[in-house]
């Protein structure tokens, strides 16, 4: 009896289980601890949408089951949000379906799909139910390079021609978790045209689609005509309306992997609560500036940590999308790896950030820093985290022009930069 269970046994120790207990102890101790760790978005959710909420739940007959694949009206919403976006149509009857989030949405249908012993292609690094959900469904997952591109074709074709068995399904998420990067739609077509050409089925996360702060607009893999005979697509409200408790989120595409996670759902729960549900539906239907207002929010965010960091003497990539920065680390500290340099971070400069670690052996090297405090609090972390870089002899950016700066003068001057 004291074998581990055999599922259990294939899930590794939780890498950011350290990070999160020194975190705890910090706050124990009563230190204020600025963490930029989870992706948790911190913005309320827009008043209409609690409204409605509230104006449900008041209403008895609204507190009974629910409808597993999600309320007629709501699929037909989530319907009506990718005719409008993407132009693509969909038949809320047969090819949408309401989700507990997307994670659990993309967790069902592993567990639907997957024979033990199947080869899934994952992105390496990738949020980690993406290869953990296909892990505990009995499936063996091959790790692809996570970049949009023709490192990742290429990268397929080996593995298809290379994998025994054949690999049955594809994970690809754009706007990345936690990479940040974006994919196009030519790259689509051509995931799509080789995904068909093999017998690969596709399951898109697109949880980050609204998070975007260029030109490049996140698009839809469902566009792509053919699409839809081989891709399914996992949205959620999380992000886009700062919904992340609700638990609302959405699977959108090939009818027959829908038909696979409503049979599936359907022993498992009774969907969301009608109340969310219908708080749902004035969320995608109702009016969109709040999320133009949104955008905005994570942009000078953005804009605000990038600045900070660079004057911080940290060269971190600006991102085009997600609510993440993914940053590698400073030379000084890269060969204590990113579980060290997280704990040491949080130690010295009260900032908590997540280590790629957790993200999959690739994503070893670098940080995931999320955008989740407001910016005065941002500039606060960068201040520290320049402070923490100059105790440990990195050579910091002149600000001023005129000479290395220590102590508060050079506070103020990045305090200033943040600004700019």
């Amino acid at each position: 009896m004291t074998e581990e269970f055999h599922r259990i046994r294939r899930l590794p120790p939780y890498v950011f289980a350290e990070v999160n207990k020194a975190k705890a102890a910090a706050r124990a101790r009563g230190e204020d601890i600025i963490d930029l760790g989870m992706g948790n978005p911190d913005s309320p959710t827009p008043p209409h949408i609690v409204q409605k909420l509230v104006e449900t739940v008041s209403n008895p007959r609204a507190h009974g089951y629910s409808v597993s694949k999600g309320i007629p009206g709501l699929r037909r919403a989530l319907a009506a949000y990718y005719e409008r976006r993407f132009e693509v149509k969909l038949d809320p009857e047969t090819e949408v379906i309401a989700t507990l989030g997307s994670k659990e949405g993309l967790a069902n249908l592993a567990a639907a799909i997957t024979s033990p012993g199947d080869t899934i292609l994952v992105p390496n690094p990738s949020y980690p139910i993406h290869q953990f959900g296909f892990i505990i469904a009995g499936a063996s997952v091959r790790s692809i390079p996570a970049t949009p591109d023709e490192e990742m074709l290429r990268a397929l074709d080996r593995a298809v021609r290379h994998s025994v068995p054949k690999p049955t399904a594809l994970i690809v998420n754009f706007p990345s978790n936690p990479t940040a990067y974006v994919a196009d739609l030519d790259f689509y077509r051509e995931l799509v045209a080789f995904a068909r050409r093999h017998e690969i089925w596709i399951m898109s996360d697109l949880a980050y689609a609204e998070i975007y702060f260029g030109d490049r607009v996140p698009p839809s893999i469902l566009q792509v005509p053919g699409a839809k005979e081989i891709a399914v697509e996992f949205t959620s409200l999380s992000k886009t309306y700062s919904m992340a408790g609700w638990r609302m989120g959405f699977a959108a595409g090939n009818p027959r992997l829908i038909n696979a996670l409503t049979r599936i759902k359907s022993y498992l729960d009774y969907g969301a609560f009608t109340p969310i549900q219908v708080a749902a539906v004035a969320a995608l239907s109702g009016p969109q500036d709040c999320v133009a207002e949104m955008r905005t929010l994570y942009r000078d965010r953005r804009d605000v940590l990038i600045r900070g960091l660079h004057a911080a003497g940290w060269d971190v990539p600006s991102p085009e999308g997600s609510m993440f920065a993914w940053a590698p680390l400073p030379p000084a500290f890269r060969e204590m790896g990113s579980v060290d340099f997280s704990k040491l971070l949080l130690k010295e400069a009260g900032v908590a950030v997540a280590p790629g670690l957790g993200f999959g052996e690739y994503g070893e090297g670098f940080v995931r820093i999320g955008l989740v405090e407001n910016t005065q609090r941002l500039r606060q972390a960068t201040r520290a985290i320049r402070q923490f870089m100059g105790r440990h002899g990195v050579n910091l950016p002149d600000l001023a022009g005129s000479g290395r700066r220590v102590g508060k003068e050079a506070d103020q001057a990045a305090d200033a930069a943040s600004v700019i």
